[in-house]
Order: structure tokens, then sequence, then C-alpha cells
């Protein structure tokens, strides 16, 4: 797309969200006499060739087994066919609908629908990946730890504005939690724990006209962190110790396949699903996603009889150091090491949390500083084997993003992770939460003077990180959300760094 057609997409966005008229695409037009696709539709992995096109049928007296049409057009008014074909939406899998259509062209756009029970949902805007030979500019969204009841989605608002080609989603798309009772806005039933818990709620989610705007608005990557299932889990022990957690993560990841658009080749299988994989932006850059939970050693040190995580010096906890720990699980971290790519300019590492270390003391204290034990400061041998994997390999341009702590971070990643005097390997970007609240600024300013590496820490600022990436540059603008409490709030522009190719490490622009 050239860029008069990029900044005429951008004003149409901008301008119908502002004004609540959202175009035909971001509205519903009900058929029926109940609405069957109330939790609107999505799009994800794009390829070349096709992505995946999701929607569920929702509403009452839903049959065991229902056919759904999907159509794919040049055109929103779906006059230029280019594809269509028809899936089955079954009970077992919450009547979801995971279509593949194949056979696109590379590097378009196109417009999507669905029918089903005499009813036609809302229209969705997607994109196919440039061909792999092909170097193609890419703007994509890195946001993540979207609580519903801790206040509006304005930042998807603004997301849809900047108009992506790519969201990248970095975990915490549900909250597992009940609602406390002086929520902004309270969402249903107490904390998710069984399969219908869990479905219900997606649905609350998806309710949400913002986070429907920006599921219709282009394609997303997604993977999860750990409140899709319990707070702080780790593989198959709870934050309780909860011996029957097995079943409880079973159903979390059955429903969190159930409501994103993931590819039928992902869908769980006796309670485990598969969610890292890699995704080419044709030529340009290789996007790498991991998995932080369903692999990882327990966190070290918990509080007792406790399982999650705690915060707490290097003195007192010597198993921080264990070499043998793992928080992606060894085979996902040799996986890693053979997935990075030395032939394309860019390599992004998406994966959950705040990579770079982060002391809340002096590490240089005899007490070698505080760390907490839920990030990869609680894996430290197996970030720095990462990092000594992305250095053997001579990846240029590697950057890492994250998500979790509910904080905006712009950081250096150096050779040895605890050794800012060591090179700068590689550039992070961890962003805050769409709604979720964070600790007191000050804890964060407070603490910044003991890592020299973070340039940027804003635990004040809620909002998404929207970057556009070409061959010679990687640029990186943070938005910060004014008032949780208004769905219509102002978001503005916090600040803006630069990666040159070639030249690993953040600067402000």
């Amino acid at each position: 797309m050239n860029t008069l057609d990029s900044l005429q997409r951008r004003h149409w966005l901008g301008a119908a969200l502002a004004t609540g008229l959202a175009p035909a695409f971001l509205r519903h037009a009900w058929a029926a006499d109940q609405p069957r696709f109330a939790q609107g539709v999505a799009s994800g992995f794009p390829r070349p060739d096709g992505m995946v096109l999701w929607t569920r049928l929702t509403g009452p007296d839903l049959p065991e087994r229902v056919e759904v049409q999907w159509e794919v057009a040049h055109d929103e008014r779906f006059s230029q066919m280019v594809a269509k074909g028809t899936c089955t939406a079954e009970a077992a899998w919450a009547h979801s609908v995971h279509a593949e259509p194949a056979g696109l062209a590379p590097d378009r756009w196109y417009f999507y629908r669905f029918r089903a029970l005499g009813d036609q949902s809302s229209v969705g805007r997607t994109r196919s990946t440039p061909a792999p030979d092909a170097v193609r500019p890419l703007r994509f969204v890195i946001a993540s730890c979207q609580r519903y009841d801790a206040g509006h989605f304005a930042a998807w608002r603004q997301a849809v504005t900047d108009a992506p080609d790519l969201v990248v989603f970095l975990g915490d798309y549900i909250y597992e939690y009940a609602s406390r009772a002086d929520a902004l806005r309270r969402h249903e039933g107490g904390a998710a724990v069984t399969l219908d818990q869990y479905r219900a709620r997606y649905a609350t989610y998806q309710s949400d006209p913002l986070l429907q705007a920006a599921h219709a608005a282009c394609p997303w990557v997604s993977i999860w962190d750990d409140h899709e299932v319990e707070n702080d889990y780790a593989g198959l022990q709870s934050q309780t110790l909860d011996p029957a957690f097995r079943f409880r993560r079973s159903a979390a990841y059955q429903a969190h396949w159930e409501h994103l658009p993931y590819p039928q080749a992902l869908r769980p299988d006796r309670g485990e699903a598969r969610i890292h994989g890699t995704l080419d932006w044709g030529a340009l850059a290789r996007l790498i996603r991991l998995d932080g939970r369903q692999f990882r050693d327990p966190q070290v040190c918990p509080k007792p009889g406790r399982g999650g995580s705690n915060t707490l010096t290097r003195q007192a906890c010597p198993a921080f150091d264990e070499p043998g720990r793992s928080l992606l699980g060894r085979p996902q971290e040799q996986w890693l090491a053979n997935a990075w790519d030395d032939r394309r300019p860019w390599n992004l590492l998406a994966q959950p949390t705040l990579m770079s270390p982060f002391s809340w003391t002096d590490p240089g204290a005899p007490e070698g500083g505080t760390w907490w034990t839920d990030g990869w400061d609680g894996y430290a041998p197996a970030r720095q084997r990462l990092l000594d994997d992305l250095a053997a390999r001579r990846v240029a341009n590697a950057v890492v993003l994250g998500g979790d702590v509910h904080t905006h971070y712009v950081s250096q990643l150096h050779r040895v992770a605890r050794d800012p005097a060591s090179p700068i390997l590689a550039s992070e970007f961890c962003g805050s939460s769409i709604t979720s609240p964070s600790l007191p600024q000050s804890r964060v300013a407070g603490a910044l003077p003991f890592n020299p590496h973070v340039l940027y820490g804003r635990a004040d600022q809620r909002g998404t990180i929207s970057f556009v990436l070409t061959p010679q540059r990687l640029e990186a603008t943070l938005t910060a959300v004014d008032n949780l409490a208004d769905p219509a709030s102002p978001v503005r522009v916090a600040a803006r760094y630069v990666v040159e190719a070639g030249k690993p490490g953040p600067v402000a622009a």
C-alpha cells in the first residue's frame, strides 16, 4: 500500500472511531432474530497466501454443529469476491470458527465476513504478508494486560487509528480474578476456574466495542502469559499449589484457542497447546513468538506454602543462580536457538515479560540486589543462554518485545545481561498495559539509577507501543491514556525512540 493510501486509511479509521460512526467493517448488521455474531470477528497469523479468519456463534438454542459460510473480497461491499468457503462450528469448541483461506495474493488488504443461521457478521479487514523475497515496511503495535474491570479500552481506539499492519498481543488477554466491589466495570461471576467460566470471561471482554474494532482492523498474532489461566502459574504448578491445577489449565487453554484467531493446527490436545512459532514479514523481518508459561520451572524461593513469585535479595535466595532452571523449557530454548534468522535485516522476539535485568536495590551491595522471581531475573542463567545463542548466531538488529509488568520500559540488552559495561547486543521495548494498574511511579523512578541500561521506565502510563519498521530503522512511539474511566479518553504520545540498523540499542527521538 502506498503512503497516500495509508494516510487515507488512518484518517478514515480515526474519524470513524472519534465520531462513533464506524465504517461498515466495524458495524454489526443483524439479519436474524438473535444476534449470532455478538463477539465480533477477527483475523490472525497472516501468510503470503492467506490468514486465519475467526468468529464465534452466540445466542440461545445453537445446534451441536452449525455450517458457517465465510467470504473474502477486495472491497467492503463484497462486489469483488476472491474466496469463500464453509466451516463447521461445533459446540465442543464453543461454536468457534477458524477458517483458513489460501491462494490469496501476497501483500494485500482484504475484507471478510461470515453467515450462519440467517445472520451476517460484521465485516473485518485483514491482510496477507509480503512475498518471501519482498522488502516492505511493517507497521505494528504491541499490547498486553487488558483487565476489563480496571478501565475502558481507550488505548485500542488509538491503536486502530494508527492503522497497523499487525497487532502483536503479548499476554494477559483476560484476567481470571473476580471483580472487586469498587471495580470501574464489573464482569460476571467470581474467579474463572472451569471451561464455562473462562468462556464467559472471554465473552465479556469481547463485548467491548473498542476491542472488537481492534480485532476487525487488522490481523493479530498472540501469545499468552499467566492470567489467561492463573496468576504466576509455572508449568503445571499453580500459585495455590492446587493438586487439580492440570484440569484448570486445560480448560483455560481450550477457551483461549476458542476465542482468538489461532490456526486449527494449534488447537489444544490433551491439555497442551503449542503457541511458539515464527512469522516472516517478507524479506524484512522475522517475528519469533515464545511461550513463557507452559514449560517453565517453578519460581525460586516462593513464600511459605505458596507457589508463584516473590521479590527478594540474591543473598537471601542462592537458587537465583541455579544453572539448570528454565523459563522456556529446554526444548523451546533449543528451538529458539535455531529460529533466529541471519538472512533478514531484523529479528523481533515476542515474549511475555521484561527481559532486561531490573534490581530494586543496588546490585553492587553485599546482598546482591533485590529481584522479582517471576520474570527473567528469576531465571538468569536461562536468559544468559538465550543471549549467548543470539550472539553465537551473529544475528543483526535483534529487538525484544515484552509486556506483563504494566510499565513502559525501553532498555539496552547487554552481551552479559547483568554487566552494563559489556557490549549492547539487542534493544528491548516492554509495553505497559491496556488498563491493568502498576506500581507507584516513585518506586520505579527510585530504582532506575540501579539499572543504567534501562533508558525509560514509566509505571504511571497505560497504553501501547506502535512501531514502523524499515530496512534502515525501527521507530517506536509509546502512548499513554489520559483517563481510564473514559472510553473516549485522549491518548497522547509519551515518548519516541529509534533503533538504527547495525547500531543495537534504542535512542530517544
